[in-house]
């Protein structure tokens, strides 16, 4: 039988690497093993359970307020043991995490095949987004099979040198896991969103944590909330607040006491996707959310100024905005003010998957491997 292990450790790696997962799982010729580094504790958990995820190996290396180095080293130590106990074929990681690129180091060190999921996003400044940026173009010399999203993430790849007959064009594996979590009539887990009045509200769900972001950046991005429920009566922001303290510190200071702003912990996946489903629109520096809101209807606003997932930009379902408190109030205006502009974002074409990437990625490594002479067809969005 094959042997893969899947190896990561944030909740977005978990979320995105759950329906591959099971395909793995559901194949008679594979021995799916799961290995996770823990690198966020609480928030993986969470999915892990939703999905009856039971890991094979868990490194937990999570430590309060740990360094990039730490978590790095602690990765690349706790592989050894892995991967020498288990000598796998191949060794799957998923996107931009530093636990992406040391998993694929290690197992660089240890002589095995490395498969990348969701690879080849570009924004071709190295600290934007920081450090995910450079995770991922130092994962992709690493790696023999690369599970490109889009064909433009294919084209960053040959720009890089890696072979064609290496890349294989998937889609997103997070649009298959929107099938599993969003419910019609979902009960929150989080009382607060189950008494929030959809009907008499038009609800923006915000998130906001990047590293690049902290400090002046998330400050602004706060008193732009401010400016905008004081102007809009109907407007309610609820905004699921990361736990590491350089954000908590920010935003409630900043936000802690406004009226129609909801501070909540961070949501479970499955609250977090059902939320969108019943937002009026999304404001957001998160990576993974600008895969995910298209899929369900909606328009997202992105606080950032560059975006290594362009395809959305480019179809007209996200809109960078940056983080200029002026020039955020006047694009959250917008949307509210102009049912046109609204309509034209949130009908947009998602060019990032149509729910089976997790069954091209599995018929691409049984193709690499020889157990099936059919190699997938690459996914195109439906135009």
């Amino acid at each position: 039988m094959l042997k893969i292990i899947s190896v990561f450790g944030t909740r977005p790696e978990a979320i995105k690497m759950a329906p591959l997962i099971k395909e793995l799982d559901g194949n008679t010729d594979i021995n799916s093993k799961v290995c996770v580094t823990a690198q966020h504790r609480d928030m993986l958990d969470q999915v892990l359970n939703y999905f009856d995820i039971k890991p094979d190996y868990d490194l937990n290396i999570m430590s309060s307020r740990q360094t990039l180095s730490q978590i790095t080293s602690r990765v690349l130590l706790g592989m050894d043991d892995v991967l020498e106990r288990e000598k796998p074929d191949l060794v799957l990681v998923h996107g931009d995490t530093t636990t992406t690129f040391a998993a694929a180091l290690s197992a660089y060190y240890h002589k095995v095949m490395v498969g990348h999921v969701e690879a080849g996003l570009r924004t071709h400044d190295k600290f934007f987004p920081y450090p995910e940026e450079m995770n991922r173009r130092l994962t992709a010399p690493l790696a023999d099979m690369h599970f490109a999203p889009t064909a433009s993430a294919k084209a960053n790849l040959l720009d890089e040198g890696i072979a064609e007959g290496s890349i294989y064009v998937t889609g997103n594996t997070v649009i298959d896991a929107l099938k599993w979590t969003v419910k019609e009539g979902h009960l929150f887990e989080n009382q607060a969103l189950n008494d929030v009045d959809y009907k008499s509200y038009r609800v923006i769900t915000m998130t906001a944590h990047r590293r690049e972001n902290w400090g002046k950046p998330l400050e602004n991005i706060c008193y732009a909330v401010l400016d905008i429920v004081q102007r809009y009566k109907d407007v309610l922001v609820i905004y699921p607040v990361h736990l590491n303290p350089a954000v908590r510190d920010v935003v409630f200071k900043i936000l802690g006491s406004a009226e129609r702003v909801m501070l909540l912990d961070p949501l479970s996946m499955v609250d977090m996707h059902n939320l969108i489903k019943r937002s009026y629109f999304v404001m957001t520096d998160s990576g993974g959310l600008q895969e995910e809101v298209p899929s369900l209807g909606k328009p997202v606003l992105v606080l950032r100024d560059v975006t290594e997932r362009p395809e959305a930009v480019e179809a007209g379902t996200v809109r960078l905005v940056g983080t200029e408190k002026e020039v955020i109030v006047k694009n959250v205006m917008k949307l509210l003010d102009d049912q046109a502009e609204y309509a034209r974002m949130a009908n947009a074409i998602n060019p990032y998957g149509d729910g089976y990437a997790s069954k091209r990625i599995v018929q691409a490594i049984k193709y690499k491997f020889g157990l099936t002479a059919e190699k997938p067809e690459e996914f195109m969005p439906q135009v």
